[in-house]
């Protein structure tokens, strides 16, 4: 195991979005502390936790990056997923209690059959292990306790759901590896279990890799061991391995300020209205940058002024 705390820290001031690869075993926090420990950054955040079995594209956001966390919550995602048919499992997943199935197990076919009515708009009822609060405590705390856990059903939406690849070596007890792409909030523990209780068998989730969370993708992640030797290398290093703030919301529309007036009055938090107008189509945040391109802020459309939500620039006269 490496010593991350002997790794030097590059230091305070780093502000921008790192798409680290997360193996599995360690929890999403874990990544986050070690981020944290190995940048020196006071504020890590994430955009939407992964099991510790899961693998796969975990975004995590420095400094002033923390702000924008919010525009990405939303975001959809996409997942390779290996679901094991034969057993039910009491966390619908590999880390519960597994309980095996009676009969044969299903064949690719039934199991392509089963698929259409899970895509679409959909009602899921989340697994009991889960962070979903009921009644003001976690799911997963009352489970444990051995409290029986009523989960309220809710909508998801899943526009991708297809069979890669398919073992039948052992009948009785199948794999198969699905592709899908779904709303955030969206169970992919759920959906192996579903997709078992609609062939008449049991299932869970045997693995899972998160392959896009929003516009993040695998093809851009950073592994930990690339950030441990980023951190070792200096400040210059691991900054290098940031993307800009405002990465993955070209969604939203953009407004450029130009005068120096203009960004002092928005970097205070006033009202402003730029002399390059602003889209009048706008019915959500939108982005503010200045003359070059540089992102300083979101703000939302008044008329004809802007009306700031979040402002990332310093106001002028503010300490360093």
């Amino acid at each position: 195991m490496p010593d991350d705390r002997a790794i030097a820290r590059p230091g305070r001031g780093l502000d921008g979005i790192l798409v680290v690869a997360k193996p599995p075993g360690p929890t999403s926090h874990d990544v986050v502390g070690l981020v944290r420990r190995l940048s020196g950054a006071r504020r890590v955040g994430h955009g939407g936790t992964l099991d510790p079995f899961a693998a796969g594209v975990l975004p995590l956001f420095l400094g002033r990056a923390t702000r924008v966390v919010e525009y990405h919550l939303g975001d959809r995602k996409a997942y390779r997923a290996t679901v094991c048919f034969g057993a039910t499992s009491t966390t619908d997943d590999l880390e519960g209690e597994l309980a095996r199935s009676g009969g044969p197990g299903p064949s690719r076919e039934a199991v392509e059959r089963a698929l259409p009515p899970l895509r679409g708009r959909i009602t899921q009822v989340p697994p009991a292990y889960s962070a979903i609060k009921v009644g003001g405590r976690r799911a997963y705390a009352l489970a444990r306790a051995g409290e029986t856990v009523v989960m309220p059903p809710r909508e998801v939406d899943i526009d991708r759901l297809e069979i890669e690849e398919w073992d039948a070596t052992d009948g009785d007890r199948p794999v198969a590896v699905i592709e899908v792409r779904c709303s955030a909030g969206t169970y992919i523990r759920a959906l192996a279990r579903d997709l078992g209780a609609a062939v008449g068998n049991g299932a869970y989730l045997g693995a899972l890799t998160r392959t896009a969370s929003g516009p993040f993708t695998l093809a851009g992640t950073v592994t930990l061991d690339e950030l441990r030797a980023a951190a070792g290398e200096g400040s210059g290093a691991f900054a290098a391995l940031l993307r800009p703030v405002d990465a993955g919301l070209d969604a939203l529309p953009v407004v450029t300020l130009d005068g120096d007036d203009e960004i002092a009055a928005f970097a205070r938090g006033q009202h402003v209205t730029p002399a390059a107008g602003v889209p009048q189509t706008a019915d959500g945040p939108v982005r503010v940058v200045g003359p070059v391109g540089e992102l300083l802020g979101i703000a939302r459309v008044a008329g004809t002024r802007l009306a700031p939500d979040k402002v990332l620039v310093d106001a002028p006269g503010s300490p360093a």
